[in-house]
């Protein structure tokens, strides 16, 4: 693929991305938002608007900083993490229209589920609000177990509040069965050990029929009682990552056992992305602006960021899928 080539692609990506970010939900301030570009050399101008924003550089897998006018490695920056949001705070919920969604859409029959408290039970539900049930001596969440009836995997599950997550990422992948899955799931960069690790990566089409009876994609809405059940959207996303495998120190307590790893995304273009950076999952609620019909709502996970929130973005994407109990 020539530079010229890899511009347009370049500049369609950010087309499509903008015309597909609703302004109310986006990560950061405009200025300080992240770029995704194909080659180092496509990296914009690192002015003082952009001092402190980050750039993900797809061929080299890497990430970078503005720093005083120069694009720093995100490695090598040990100046400062941007792993504390405390100066960006984040609203706690979304406006009605994105949040209107809140029915499950699945099937309504049942999957095999055990559930049970691991070690000793927190019956202070105040305390659990604010500090989790999971700490790096005691691990008090609400597990179970969930076995899929359509191909045997079993599941690790974890009730948070009123609501029963699965605390593994989907991996379902028989596309005979659920033909809506054909051609639109995926393992990160095609590699099957990907898939063992992160689960699979899925389109929204066909995260909206991937999950197994008894369970369903949840809505905006739903994320949203998640974020309020772990002590809201400013903290969620250190609460909610796992405690290993995101880059640059952005490892979170994984304080109520979700345990989020940072898969990464597929593009329109079929190239992967953020691994080790960002964990994005679909829910079903679509956008309802009038030129939002081909985007659909997401929760994001930041490696650089305390807080969770929820971002739109185009169906076609391959994100990530954790499924909610009935």
């Amino acid at each position: 693929m020539n530079f010229k080539k890899l511009l347009i692609g370049a500049f369609a990506l950010s087309a499509m991305l903008a015309a597909c970010v609703d302004d109310s939900t986006s990560a950061k301030d405009t200025d300080q938002s992240d770029e995704l570009v194909e080659t180092f050399d496509d990296l914009p101008v690192c002015s003082d608007n952009r001092e402190g924003a980050t750039a993900y550089v797809k061929d080299e897998k890497n990430a970078y900083m503005c720093v005083d006018g120069d694009w720093v490695p995100e490695e090598e920056n040990s100046s400062s993490s941007i792993a504390s949001s405390s100066s960006s705070p984040r609203n706690d919920s979304l406006s009605s229209s994105v949040i209107a969604s809140s029915s499950s859409e699945a099937p309504q029959s049942s999957s095999s589920e055990k559930t049970g408290k691991s070690s000793s039970s927190v019956d202070d539900a105040s305390s659990r609000f604010e500090f989790g049930c999971k700490t790096e001596t005691e691990d008090n969440c609400e597990y179970g177990e969930l076995i899929d009836d359509r191909d045997g995997q079993t599941y690790k599950t974890v009730t948070i509040g009123t609501q029963t997550w699965m605390a593994e990422n989907l991996n379902y992948a028989d596309s005979v069965m659920t033909p809506s899955l054909n051609g639109r799931s995926w393992c990160y960069d095609n590699n099957a050990d990907s898939c063992a690790k992160y689960g699979r990566l899925y389109t929204w089409a066909a995260a909206k029929t991937a999950c197994p009876s008894g369970w369903h994609l949840p809505t905006s809405a739903e994320f949203e009682t998640l974020f309020t059940a772990v002590g809201g959207s400013s903290t969620a996303g250190t609460k909610l990552k796992s405690t290993s495998a995101w880059n640059n120190s952005g490892n979170g307590t994984d304080a109520f056992g979700f345990s989020a790893l940072p898969a990464g995304g597929r593009d329109g273009y079929e190239d992967y992305y953020y691994e080790g950076y960002y964990a994005d999952f679909w829910s079903s609620t679509e956008d309802s602006t009038e030129d939002g019909s081909d985007c659909a709502y997401f929760m994001r996970l930041y490696y650089s960021y305390d807080y969770a929130d929820l971002n739109n973005n185009y169906k076609f994407y391959g994100f990530s899928v954790r499924c909610v109990k009935d």
